[in-house]
């Protein structure tokens, strides 16, 4: 049988979704609307499993009262057979109803923006960058998924940033547990010695809101065009069309200019802030919900020590779960299936304990 807390949960949908029936056919504002209307679509397979799953029980209810009142032998024989398909169906359903309200196999596909910098390290931090920023494209290529590079900083040698989205079935769900600090540990090109030196690389994962989802005010936003430049501070082109955009109320800027055209940088600039706004937003919503931060493998915290690629023992270790495996080289190659597969693991294992 259903729990008592996913019983409630149908019942609350099905209310929720005659309501949003009336507040639909008397909003006025387009806004308004859309969220409604994307709410509304998003409870329909919810409401139609809770409509199915009352229509069996009442089917249940008869069959079992037919076989305890009904004389002629033939029908309550009738009544068994059926119940027993019904009965059948009632599991079904049920199991489908538990998977709808599991986070762990219930998740959106979301478009993901990745943001990879430079930490301690110097010179070797900017090669760990360029190493990630290959390693996470590689991978997304062996999934099928779509790279997008929004901006990408060259250094001296290697990456000073690199800001790319991911689209694809199943990226946000894998990519999201690469938020935090990317360790390296190996012998840089330049040691005489042949000394190990660590260096790091900080990861952001940002999930790309819809359109509905957040509002962003234009009075709320400074907006200024400049022309772009290159490594050592020369001109890329000859126009006005690297973007600035600062959001006044958090003071959250972002930069583009890595197209020659301004439209598009501003199109990229604008995909980047609304992934930090609806991120800032879901890490302060995070620190309300203690029971949530529980079922989390890690903080999400973007100083916290994740990963450690250790390249002469050719070892890749996931702090968070104590996770090891000793084939860095194809780690590095895009193969990170093992990894998530792990971190996959933990979470739905963290989620059990506190249900």
């Amino acid at each position: 049988m259903l729990k008592a807390s996913d019983q409630k949960k149908l019942a609350d949908a099905t209310l929720r979704h005659a309501e949003l029936e009336h507040l639909l056919a008397e909003a006025a504002d387009q806004d308004k609307y859309q969220k409604l209307a994307k709410e509304f679509a998003d409870l329909v397979p919810v409401v139609e499993l809770h409509h199915e799953y009352q229509r069996t029980i009442a089917q249940i209810t008869e069959a079992r009262h037919m076989i305890q009142t009904e004389a002629d032998r033939d029908l309550r024989q009738m009544a068994e057979h059926e119940l027993v398909d019904l009965e059948k169906s009632r599991e079904s359903i049920e199991s489908r109803i538990k998977d709808l309200f599991d986070p762990t196999k219930n998740e959106k596909d979301l478009d993901v923006i990745l943001e990879i910098r430079g930490g301690t390290g110097g010179m070797e931090a900017s090669l760990f960058v360029a190493d990630l920023y290959r390693m996470y494209s590689k991978y997304a290529d062996m999934k099928g998924w779509k790279i997008d590079p929004i901006a990408i900083t060259e250094g001296e040698k290697g990456l000073k940033e690199a800001i790319f989205s991911v689209s694809g079935k199943g990226a946000s769900r894998r990519l999201k547990w690469e938020s935090g600090t990317h360790r390296v540990q190996r012998v840089p090109e330049t040691e005489a010695a042949g000394r190990i030196h660590t260096s790091a690389a900080t990861v952001a994962v940002l999930f790309e809101p819809e359109e509905v989802d957040l509002v962003i005010d234009p009075k709320d936003l400074k907006i200024d065009v400049y022309r772009s430049s290159g490594p050592g501070g020369q001109s890329v082109n000859t126009c006005d069309s690297a973007i600035r955009i600062t959001h006044l109320p958090t003071g959250m800027v972002v930069v583009c200019q890595d197209e020659r055209s301004q439209l598009k940088n501003r199109i990229k600039a604008f995909r980047v802030l609304r992934a930090r706004l609806q991120d800032h937003i879901q890490q302060e919503r995070s620190k309300k919900e203690a029971a949530t931060r529980k079922a989390q493998v890690g903080t999400g915290d973007r100083s916290e020590k994740i990963r450690t690629y250790n390249f002469p023992d050719h070892r890749v270790t996931d702090h968070r779960i104590g996770f090891t495996i000793h084939q860095l080289p194809a780690v590095m190659e895009g193969d990170l299936d093992a990894l998530f597969d792990a971190l996959l693991k933990a979470e739905e294992d963290a989620r059990d304990q506190i249900k």
